[in-house]
């Protein structure tokens, strides 16, 4: 593959990395004057970043997924059931043929799953929505079948597998985080600065030691997928064939681009990530595959996809986002209940920028709900668990509500296509 120019397709804002950098300084700060504040160490800690991690990678892999159908016009509402598929030949791979060959044919469920969905939206033109939810409710059933048949009476039953053995390697980062170097323990640098809870030293350290402690090599491979889907999609000539069919299938079949090819390409690419996530699920996360593990992840993925605008950086923000929220649900309610502080300045400082930029919906809501979460925190001591849970969607509904002009999908993203019949 060669690499592409600039196109048409690459026009609007870009997401310049100084600013993000940048954004993610401003926010670190914030959250380590609320760490001093409060006392509430485990907002920062590695601990809280690491899991954060573990719990952003199966919808970080949804949520690519997602994006690659999308990009090509095809709305893959399906992952949900193409992450059962991965959990449950991943579970009988491992089983059978040990934890590699698990991960493989966990993505090719998926990618199964995937295929399905493209023959019935894309040859046989079946609404994209209702064939992605028959996917999701056939894997469920065809997930409980497959069972009954492999692991009944195996050690597993109708809803479970049998223990599956994960040797996958995992690592840590020598020297920075502990780990091993020729056989010799390291130091661990960034657990010590960590444990001495210094102002923003002790913050960084703590995000920096739960990004490089006791990573698995598919963590590891989920994070360099993001930078390598948009090498791929915004910087190779078969990325932007791609696109291309997800902007304006018939320009680009007029200009020779196999279009059906591509939203093959796409749905199938997503499909086989999904089953990745699953996969990832079984040996990561819990060692078993379960009847109703994925828990809704790949309708999370989906929400992350269009919260981060169809990009893939967009999309990593949105899942560590959700994977960090899940984590501080696990760790302590004293740091749920500081985060209620961060949100709230957070808002307020949002809503005022809004109001400097001339923006009277942004500032209005912003400057609304930061006084009354702000307010929340001042009157209580405590956060029900629950809240955390939806915190996450609560986010993704503010940014939807007041950044909605922003946002920007693929033109022909569900569009029908026919060879030779454009839409009107």
């Amino acid at each position: 593959m060669s690499w592409a120019g600039p196109t048409g397709l690459d026009r609007g804002r870009r997401l310049d990395p100084r600013r993000i950098l940048l954004l993610a300084g401003v926010l670190l700060v914030g959250m380590s004057v609320v760490r001093v504040v409060t006392g509430a160490n485990d907002l920062t800690s590695s601990g809280t970043f690491g899991a954060a991690l573990r719990l952003a990678v199966p919808i970080l892999l949804a949520g690519l997924g997602g994006l690659y159908a999308e990009r090509t016009g095809v709305v893959n509402i399906g992952l949900e059931g193409m992450m059962i598929l991965g959990t449950w030949f991943g579970a009988w791979g491992g089983v059978e043929y040990g934890p590699w060959w698990g991960v493989v044919l966990g993505i090719l469920g998926g990618a199964i799953g995937a295929l399905i969905h493209a023959v019935a939206s894309v040859t046989f033109g079946v609404n994209q929505i209702v064939s992605g939810v028959a996917i999701n409710i056939i894997a469920a059933g065809v997930a409980r079948f497959l069972s009954v048949i492999a692991f009944t009476g195996q050690g597993g039953g109708a809803t479970q597998s049998p223990q599956v053995p994960s040797t996958l390697p995992r690592f840590t980062m020598p020297f920075l985080a502990g780990g091993g170097l020729f056989g010799w323990d390291t130091p661990d640098a960034l657990g010590w600065l960590e444990r001495r809870h210094w102002f923003l030293v002790g913050d960084l350290a703590g995000l920096l030691g739960g990004l490089m402690r006791n990573l698995s090599v598919l963590t590891v491979l989920t994070v360099a997928l993001v930078p390598l889907t948009f090498l791929f999609l915004w910087r190779t000539r078969l990325g932007l064939r791609m696109r291309s069919a997800g902007e304006n299938p018939w320009a680009a079949e007029s200009l020779g681009v196999r279009v059906y090819t591509m939203m093959y390409l796409g749905v199938v690419i997503s499909g086989a990530l999904a089953g990745l996530a699953g996969a990832f699920l079984v040996f990561e996360a819990a060692g078993i595959y379960r009847e109703g593990q994925t828990g809704g992840r790949g309708f999370i993925g989906l929400a992350a996809m269009i919260f981060g605008n169809w990009r893939p950086t967009g999309v990593a923000t949105a899942a560590g986002l959700f994977g960090y929220a899940d984590a501080l649900n696990l760790r302590s309610n004293a740091a749920v209940h500081a985060l209620l502080l961060f949100a709230g300045a957070a808002l307020v400082a949002l809503g005022a920028w809004y109001a400097w930029r001339r923006r009277p919906l942004g500032a209005g809501i912003g400057l609304v709900v930061g006084v009354l979460v702000l307010a929340w925190y001042a009157a209580t001591d405590t956060v029900p668990r629950e809240f955390i849970f939806i915190t996450p969607y609560v986010a993704t509904l503010l940014v939807l509500t007041v950044a909605s002009q922003r946002l920007r999908p693929p033109a022909a993203d569900g569009l029908p296509y026919r060879r030779g019949q454009q839409a009107s």
